[in-house]
């Protein structure tokens, strides 16, 4: 009997639009012949299940169900490939943990603190996680330009506490364009993280759970055209993605233990791919992303793809874990 499994994609925030790419690729390559496939679009103003000749049929969202010509269609498994809030943030997750309907990321307690770097970054510290000198704002503080820089130094990174895809980030070199940065910040959302400037090589570290193992996939060194990595540089060809990184031995043990430190010590289950830059041989983690982008260019669907992991059985496993 084929599982029924509900791809989510779409979302509340800005990442909607490469959300959508990303639901669409593990349409495209989940295993028909195994499982009966149904994209979701969730959005604010409606969630609807979307057929192949683009027709619309509402949810229920009462059960997590459609209604096609009197048939009530429920789910196994719901894939979540929405980046972003409600799929980033722990609401569908708490959702679903709700309905019983068990999901690909991880849960909601996870999902809701490294969505919040903050938080992250705080939870993570006692256990060894070395991260930035940082500033804490929040909208509506007094704005004391100097104590902030005084903190952090200049450069620093100005970025929004609760956001993917590097909006509402910025990098300031210079007093005068504090201000603009913050006020940019706030588009996004009403904390900000402001970070002292690491100058060294960044990674990201796709950690997964692949027939019941915790793994630490090959990892990925980024070169930005830009100034920093930042959305025209992820999503718009200004960046090169090296697999596997040019580090050392001892980089590569120290990252690759840091990763997976933090992947266990936070009990994740599902996706995570985390970034760092190096100070020295020393990991610094700037993030963790729990429903990391699938798109065939995205990070982890290469770095899977380096350690043998075809995109079809990248999604069916994690399917396979959600429903264990």
């Amino acid at each position: 009997m084929k599982k029924k499994v509900a791809i989510i994609m779409g979302g509340y925030s800005s990442e909607y639009k490469i959300s959508l790419t990303s639901g669409n690729v593990v349409y495209n390559y989940l295993d028909n012949t195994l499982f009966d496939v149904y994209r979701i679009h969730i959005f604010k103003d409606k969630w609807v299940y979307v057929d192949s000749n683009n027709e619309e049929y509402p949810i229920n969202k009462d059960d997590f169900s459609i209604t096609i010509e009197d048939q009530h269609i429920t789910f196994d498994c719901v894939f979540n490939a929405i980046h972003g809030s409600p799929g980033e943030d722990g609401l569908m997750q708490a959702y679903f943990k709700l309905l019983n309907i068990p999901q690909t990321s991880c849960d909601y307690y996870q999902s809701s603190l490294t969505f919040n770097k903050r938080d992250l970054l705080s939870v993570l510290k006692p256990y060894g996680i070395k991260s930035a000198e940082s500033y804490y704002l929040n909208f509506g503080d007094v704005i004391d330009e100097d104590a902030i820089i005084n903190k952090v130094k200049l450069p620093c990174f100005v970025k929004a506490n609760k956001a993917g895809s590097s909006f509402g980030i910025s990098k300031v070199h210079k007093k005068e364009d504090l201000q603009a940065a913050i006020e940019n910040a706030y588009k996004e959302d009403d904390e900000i993280l402001i970070e002292s400037f690491l100058d060294g090589t960044e990674v990201s570290v796709g950690v997964i759970k692949y027939k019941g193992e915790t793994i630490v996939l090959p990892i990925t060194e980024i070169v930005t055209e830009n100034d920093f990595f930042d959305y025209q540089a992820k999503y718009e060809g200004k960046s090169t993605e090296i697999t596997p990184a040019r580090i050392n031995d001892i980089q590569l043990k120290n990252v690759t233990t840091a990763a997976k430190k933090a992947y266990d010590i936070l009990k994740m289950t599902g996706y995570s791919r985390s970034e760092f830059i190096f100070i020295g041989d020393e990991p610094y983690m700037l993030e963790m992303n729990t429903t990391p982008g699938l798109t065939t260019e995205s990070i982890l669907p290469q770095q899977a793809q380096k350690a043998g992991i075809s995109l079809a059985e990248l999604f069916k496993s994690a399917i396979e874990e959600a429903l264990k």
